[in-house]
């Protein structure tokens, strides 16, 4: 179950659609509950569901918790399901979770990013439902634990990659001197106002540096305005992957400056990871750092999240040393070279048979 799926934007639709495909190919039948988006693998179903009184009541208050009622009686009414697969967080486990434990079907709940700080009472009791947790990143799991979760019943890990895709697009390229590339929602916890701000100190010294910013959202208009005009910092919009990929693999750098705000933050930015496996060298801020997927700090930099200074430091000491690019480029596709989908879709199945009652079997999940 996920809120939304592809095309709607974002790391944990993109998650959902991939382990979805991968499952699939391992004989697993799956089932798909989710309120926005519409695309749905060959081979899966999806799981019908139909407002009911709670719901409706629910609705005034949270679209996210009504969906997970509907989802809830749809569960009642449906047949046997060996996992129910949740990709969400509190709010959701707490409608589903009673219905699973009364069915007597293992509740997994995949937490894709920082957890909001509000509601703990209601995410501590919410949470007590849920057989086991696999959490994308250090601070995910953090949360988790501070909300009461046992660590050993949370797999730390991260979402896969298309490396077959993102292998097409490493052949030699010519690095695009000065491009700064970003790749997320225009959403305030991707912060990219700091990076706009950190390119306008770095285009006094370096008067060629040039700042894309993939994404859409809610900030385009506001950060439009920063960005000013003379063409120095494009936001882009959405792009396709393989439009992603090509921009991200002419840049001298990438770089992602996410916050923690108290309502949301960042797991393991997938984006992150993809620009890694193109070998172009990453920048990040401490929120947004790939513990534990990538621990080796070497790979990546970091700056202190907020810090414009820091920022500024940061990414001009990458774009003035070619052979700090080098290495980075180079280490940073071996770093990821273990994170292809087939490999992370049997973590998560060796993960469930280990961590439920009674693991997933080639029955239905949902």
């Amino acid at each position: 179950m996920s809120y939304s799926v592809p095309p709607e934007p974002g790391g944990k639709e993109r998650h959902v659609e991939c382990l979805t495909r991968e499952q699939l190919k391992r004989g697993h039948e799956v089932t798909l509950a989710f309120r926005r988006g519409d695309v749905v693998p060959e081979g899966a179903t999806v799981l019908p569901t139909r407002p009911t009184p709670l719901s409706v009541a629910l609705g005034a208050r949270s679209d996210v918790l009504a969906f997970a009622a509907e989802v809830g009686r749809a569960l009642r009414d449906a047949g046997p399901a060996d996992l129910v697969h949740l990709h969400g967080d509190h709010v959701e486990a707490a409608v589903l979770g009673p219905v699973c434990r009364r069915r007597g079907i293992p509740l997994l709940l995949t937490v894709h990013g920082a957890m909001t700080r509000r509601h703990r009472p209601m995410a501590r009791r919410a949470l007590r439902t849920v057989d086991a947790f696999i959490a994308l990143g250090t601070r995910p799991q953090g949360d988790l634990v501070e909300l009461g979760v046992d660590p050993r019943r949370i797999l730390a890990m991260s979402s896969g990659l298309d490396l077959e895709s993102v292998s097409g697009f490493r052949s030699p390229v010519v690095r695009v001197p000065g491009l700064v590339v970003s790749v997320g929602s225009l959403d305030p916890v991707k912060n990219h106002e700091l990076v706009i701000e950190a390119m306008a100190v770095l285009r006094r010294t370096r008067p060629g540096a040039r700042l894309v910013i993939a994404g859409e959202g809610p900030e385009r208009n506001r950060l439009r305005e920063l960005s000013g005009t003379g063409g120095a910092i494009e936001l882009a919009g959405h792009l396709g992957r393989k439009e992603i990929y090509e921009l991200v693999r002419r840049a001298q750098v990438f770089v992602l400056a996410s916050r923690r705000l108290e309502s949301k933050g960042e797991g393991v930015p997938t984006a992150a990871l993809e620009a890694l496996a193109l070998g172009t060298p990453v920048v990040l801020s401490s929120e947004a750092s790939l513990d534990p997927v990538v621990p080796d700090h070497g790979v990546y930099r970091t700056f202190r999240s907020g810090s414009l200074d820091d920022l500024v430091a940061v990414l001009g000491a990458v774009l003035d040393d070619e052979e700090a690019r080098s290495r980075m480029g180079e280490t940073g596709m071996r770093a990821v070279a273990a994170l292809d989908w087939p490999v992370v879709a049997s973590r998560v199945e060796e993960w469930c048979r280990a961590a439920l009652p009674t693991g997933s079997r080639n029955g239905d999940a949902r």
